[in-house]
């Protein structure tokens, strides 16, 4: 089974706490000084917020799986939808888990994040823009103007994404 996952950048996390913990009726899952997350079950959603100096908006989408065979299946699926332009991050640290991942981007350019969970972390990850990989957006390696999100194979990278 897989759940849905959406991360917004926030410019006051406290306020979003509040006005998310009434809004789905319980409180984060996990808090953190900068970052927040709710793990709802009806829907099945990821839902995490954190104030690490982005833009605030959407972050990225994603879908978290359970399995490795689930995260395959879900390259598999990227691969298709893009062309073969996913960007494999592999294991990595980034909103306090340890997780296995990898990245496609939508033809508007939306950041769509797949990942399985393999443990927790005291860290909230490397959170630089580079193009081996950042937590939590990576930057594609073809876009010299400093988007951070990986780029769609047909489009041209956006100046000024990250905020």
């Amino acid at each position: 089974m897989k759940r849905f996952h959406v991360h917004l950048a926030v410019d006051d996390l406290d306020a979003n706490i509040a006005f998310y913990t009434q809004l789905f009726g319980l409180p984060p899952s996990k808090q953190e000084a900068d970052y927040a997350k709710w793990m709802l079950d009806d829907p099945r959603v990821n839902f995490a917020i954190s104030a690490r100096g982005h833009a605030p908006g959407v972050n990225h989408f994603g879908m978290q799986a359970e399995t490795a065979e689930g995260l395959a299946e879900l390259k598999a699926q990227a691969g298709a939808a893009s062309a073969g332009a996913v960007l494999d991050q592999g294991e990595t640290v980034c909103c306090y888990a340890k997780s296995e991942k990898h990245w496609v981007t939508d033809p508007q350019g939306l950041a769509w994040e797949h990942f399985t969970t393999l443990g927790t972390s005291v860290t909230f990850g490397d959170d630089s823009v580079s193009a081996a990989g950042a937590c939590c957006v990576p930057e594609a390696p073809a876009a010299a103007a400093g988007c951070c999100a990986p780029a769609p194979a047909e489009s041209a990278p956006k100046s000024g994404c990250c905020g």
